[in-house]
């Protein structure tokens, strides 16, 4: 195959020219718009580290090094910190990826002679430094979780004015994350018609990444959990959202963690640990399978287009090994003769 003609450009243009391209993929449905933000934070971090004025090509496997350490040390904003804490090893992961994507357009582009990227040393964080808020919970801490929802839910409400009451709807927020696991962007999305019944089942139709849906039935205390919220606290508006704040505005997704944060103080301190909507995320996937629950069946709950993608939410359990051989199919006695 030829190659294509080299066209020296700088880092800002082409980088520029690469968001350019990937929201115009939000169009065709190619990607969600969240995930094409994600891609051009990225890059815009990436030209600002590497120098918007120096020529793309010109950028050498030990450049891209200085880069990912730059960025590795770089005060994570989204986490307040008197002390600046440098980006987590899930975000340094994602960035590499991000980078390499833009890299393998660049070359298929003639942006590039050589990918830089063949060159790096720095590897990127393996998973296991996932930071603990964003594992999945144990069975302990999630039916502690679970139990302080499922209360919350039932539970008379608390003095105060009517339309200020939220315990239901943030027992339902919980309930939903836990045992279904969805996106909080799917979350925060939903609307009420996007709930219906068929055959006595109750669904959520989620709407999910590159414009994809599935229909999920919702077990029955969470059904009982919605219809407690919609009937009962959520606050009458003609606004179309399922999740509401007492003002009747739609929640935004960093409305999700407070919400979170809220139900833990109901659970028994020996049973608490602090997680994220993506932790809870992990905690469904990881308990669904470890319940030998179907894979595929597990993929389609959580939205993922393969089973490889699951991979990546299945936590490790404490104890899960010695359970599995404890009970090992093959080591089972037969049943004794009547």
């Amino acid at each position: 195959m030829r190659p294509a003609e080299l066209t020296r450009i700088t880092v800002e243009e082409s980088t520029d020219r690469y968001v350019e391209l990937v929201r115009a993929k939000t169009v065709t449905g190619a990607l969600s718009p969240a995930t094409a933000e994600v891609y051009a934070r990225d890059v815009a971090t990436f030209s600002a580290l590497a120098g918007p004025g120096q020529v793309l090509d010109d950028l050498t496997g030990e450049d891209v090094d200085a880069v990912l350490l730059a960025f590795a040390r770089k005060p994570d904003g989204r986490r307040a910190s008197p002390t600046g804490e440098s980006q987590s090893a899930s975000s340094q992961s994602r960035f590499r990826r991000s980078v390499s994507a833009f890299f393998k357009h660049a070359t298929l582009s003639g942006w590039v002679q050589v990918n830089p990227m063949t060159a790096v040393t720095v590897t990127a964080k393996e998973r296991g430094g996932l930071r603990a808020e964003r594992r999945a919970l144990t069975r302990e801490q999630a039916q502690g979780l679970v139990g302080a929802a499922r209360s919350l839910s039932s539970a008379e409400p608390e003095r105060g004015r009517r339309d200020q009451r939220m315990e239901a709807r943030d027992a339902l927020i919980v309930l939903l994350l836990s045992t279904l696991g969805p996106r909080v962007s799917e979350l925060v999305r939903a609307n009420v018609e996007d709930f219906y019944t068929n055959d006595g089942v109750r669904y959520w139709r989620i709407f999910g990444k590159g414009g994809r849906t599935r229909d999920v039935p919702l077990p029955a205390d969470v059904a009982e959990a919605l219809d407690a919220y919609v009937s009962g606290s959520r606050p009458a508006t003609a606004e179309k959202a399922l999740l509401l704040s007492w003002r009747g505005r739609r929640l935004a997704r960093g409305d999700v963690q407070a919400v979170i944060d809220r139900v833990q103080r109901h659970v028994d301190p020996s049973q608490r640990r602090s997680v994220t909507p993506h932790g809870l995320r992990h905690t469904t996937a990881t308990h669904l399978l470890a319940d030998a629950v179907d894979m595929d069946a597990v993929r389609r709950v959580l939205g993922h287009s393969d089973l490889a993608t699951l991979g990546r939410y299945r936590d490790e359990l404490p104890g899960e090994l010695e359970v599995a051989m404890r009970t090992h199919p093959l080591l089972r006695r037969p049943p004794a003769a009547r």
